[in-house]
Parts: C-alpha cells; structure tokens; sequence
C-alpha cells in the first residue's frame, strides 16, 4: 500500500495507465494466438511441402547434378553467406524463430529431414538432407517477418496508449478540480474563514456535493451570526442594569459600610468586564478597515499603555516588516492575552514580536505554571476555562477564544506551548505581506 498514491487522482491515473498496458498486453497475445500462430503453421506446412518435393527432385538427379543444383540454390538463396553446418550445439533462437523451427521439425521428421538454423543477418532455416550417404544443405531464408514485434505495430500501440491516456487525464483532472475546491473551501471554514459559494455544475455527483457544501456554508455562517446577534443583544441589554447598579452604589456609598460598596464596585466591574467579553466575542474584526501596519508600533503603544498602569513588559522588538492587519481587533486580542498574563501567571510578563519566514509573529510570554498538563486547543475553545490551570480567576472562558478568532480572521493563527522554563508562551502568528 506505501507504493501507492496518496491522492485521488493519482491513484485514479495509475489505475488507468495500469489498465492500458493490461488492454496492450491482451491486444499482443490475442494478435499471437490469432495472427502470427496461424500464419507460422501456414508457413511451415508450405516450407514443408516444399522440402519434401525438392528432395523427391534431388534423388532422380545424379550425384554430379545434385552437387551443382545445391551450388546454384544456396548461391541464390544465400547471396553470398555461407551455411554453417556441422554436429556443434545449436545457438539459442528467438522465440519466433524457435517456435517456427519445432512446427517444421515436427512436419519433417519423417522424411529425412533435418532443420537448422542460419544465425547470420536475415537468416532462416537450413534443411539438411541425407541421400545416399551424402549430407546436402539447403538454405530457404526470408519466409518470416525479422521481429515479433515490429516497428509499426510498437508506434500503433504506443500512440493508442498515450491519445487513451490523456484522454482518461483529462476526464480525471475534470472530476478532480470540483473536489480539489471543495477541499480547499473546507480548509477555509475550518480556519474559520468564509470561503466563497463552490460553482454547481459539471457532474451530477461533484455539482450535487458542491451544493451540500454551499448549504452547509451557510448554515453555519447563519448559525454564526444569530449567535453573535444573541450575545450581542444579550451584553448590550446587561450594560443598563449594570450601570444604574453602580450608579446606586456611588449614591449609597456614604450611608453604607465602605467595604459593602467596595465589595459591590468589584463585582459591578467583573460583571462588566464579562459582558466586554461576550461584545469582543460576538463582534466581527472584518468589520473594521484593514490597514498596513506594523506589529512593532502596535506592541510598543500596547506596552506604553500598560506601563502607565503601574504593569510593565519586557519588550522585544523584531518585525519591522508592514502587515496588513485590523488594529483594534489585534490590539483587543494582544489585551486579551496580556491580561491573561497578568491573571494567571507571574511577572515578569514578556511581550515580543519577530518573523519567521513568511509570517511575522507577536507572542505574550509568562512566568507561571504554564499549561499544567492541560490541553492547548481545549483551552483555546469559547466557555473552557483552565482553572486547574491557571490559577482557578473567575471569567468568562472566552479570552482566549477571541484571541484565535482574531488571529483566524487575520489569516493566522494562535499558539500556546510551554516555556522552557516555567511560563506560558502565547505567540499569534500573521502573514506577512510587503506594503
């Protein structure tokens, strides 16, 4: 099975190239069995009769005569080649020549008849006679076709192969294309991309896949938007009870015990930020203009910002290189995953950018206990939250969520892997394109 090919198509072309040779293959034997065979026994029923009457010819001349018409016979015959006769071991024959040889032996041996062979260029069968204790050798050559295979027939076969070939390539590459796209397009979904609407036509089979996809496309793109329009509807309508809460507490504050109304301010403030994290969820960052960018000046007024907050980063820069990017969606995701850093890991907390080929990365890197055995990609999903983890804060579930949906959005991608030492490092990489 590792001799075969991986894909599809090229799998589907062996088979045919495969089955071509078998249909040449077949095409040779039947031509054997029912052309050449015949003709051979044709031949040497007729080279036999021949013999037979020839030597009847030769036993009513004298010996004086039979010598002179034997010279003049093979001096015809033979154009000038000499017979090589004698009691040595016969040199092996082709196989056309050898089949050819044991029909006319087998018609001969009854009548004194011996058949040999000339393996000179155009060569045939020599038959030896015995008459009256005189060994005479006469050369008939020029009664077969010189190859089994000639060259017309090689040209004729090679040429219906190949025109059978490519017309069978042709027919493949027109059922590949239609499941080549539907491929490409899943890959597209699955990095949470919007692939456009597959065409649907061609075959019945591929035109009937393209259209399940089509309405698979946009189940899910529907799905997607009556959920981000639930959530969002539901974070919206949150923030007016919230806010007339904290408004109440401000007002009550002097009456109540000042750690009653800070105690309720911390819990106003989680529950908003929570709502903050259903919006970021359920808003799309397509949504805003994309610009050229680059990743250096983003992280460096991120990390200009958080020092003003009394947090500040290690900062290393690398991606000089302009990216075509949504600034407030990456400046959302790269909060997300500072305050992240700062919830559940240690300081110092490292924020660093570089490139690596064709994409240029920012990464956000930590001093906790890392993963702590806990799956990356499930950490990754919306509402799973690695309390076991990562220190067991209160939220959302969503930060990191909204992290690898932006990045996806961009085209690229979230990764999360341990430190070398301890930490965790959350690195999202981006394509980069030339301004």
């Amino acid at each position: 099975m590792r001799l075969l090919p991986r894909s599809l198509f090229g799998r589907s072309l062996l088979l045919i190239a495969l089955l071509i040779l078998l249909g040449q293959l077949g095409g040779a034997l039947l031509a054997r069995r029912l052309i050449l065979e015949p003709r051979l026994e044709q031949i040497a029923i007729g080279v036999a009769h021949n013999a037979t009457a020839l030597r009847a010819s030769l036993l009513a001349l004298s010996p004086a005569q039979r010598e002179a018409f034997v010279a003049r016979f093979n001096a015809q015959a033979l154009a000038g080649r000499s017979i090589a006769g004698g009691d040595g071991p016969p040199a092996p024959l082709p196989p056309l020549e050898r089949s050819f040889a044991r029909r006319l032996a087998e018609r001969l041996a009854g009548d004194g008849l011996e058949v040999r062979w000339l393996h000179e260029a155009g060569g045939g069968p020599v038959l030896r006679l015995r008459l009256e204790g005189e060994d005479l050798w006469l050369a008939v050559p020029g009664i077969l076709p010189e190859r089994l295979f000639t060259g017309t027939w090689l040209l004729a076969s090679l040429g219906a192969g190949l025109l059978a070939l490519a017309g069978a390539l042709a027919i493949q590459r027109r059922l590949n294309r239609p499941l080549t796209r539907v491929v490409q397009a899943a890959e597209c979904l699955g990095r949470g991309g919007e692939p456009e609407p597959l065409a649907e036509d061609g075959p019945e089979e591929t035109a009937s896949l393209s259209r399940s996809f089509n309405r698979l496309r946009d189940s899910l793109a529907r799905n997607e938007r009556e959920r981000a329009l639930m959530l969002a509807g539901l974070s919206h309508d949150l923030r007016t009870p919230l806010a007339k809460l904290s408004l109440g507490v401000e007002i009550l504050a002097g009456r109540d015990e000042p750690e009653v109304a800070a105690s309720l301010r911390r819990s106003i403030a989680e529950m908003d930020a929570l709502v903050g994290q259903f919006l970021d969820f359920a808003r799309d960052s397509r949504e805003e203009p994309a610009v050229v960018g680059e990743l250096d000046v983003l992280t460096r007024e991120v990390a200009a910002a958080y020092a003003d907050h009394g947090q500040p980063l290690q900062l290393g820069l690398g991606a000089p290189l302009p990216v075509r990017m949504h600034p407030a969606a990456l400046r959302r995701a790269l909060t997300n995953l500072l305050e992240n850093a700062w919830r559940h890991g240690r300081p110092p907390v490292r924020l660093r950018t570089g490139m690596d080929g064709d994409c240029a990365w920012l990464e956000v890197i930590d001093s906790g206990a890392g993963l702590g055995g806990r799956d990356a990609e499930a950490l990754k999903q919306a509402f799973r939250r690695g309390e076991s983890a990562r220190g067991g804060t209160a939220g959302a579930g969503l930060g990191l969520a909204i992290v690898e949906r932006i990045a996806r959005e961009h085209g690229g991608s979230l990764e999360l892997s341990e430190q070398p030492g301890p930490g965790l490092r959350a690195r999202i990489s981006l394509p980069l394109r030339n301004g």
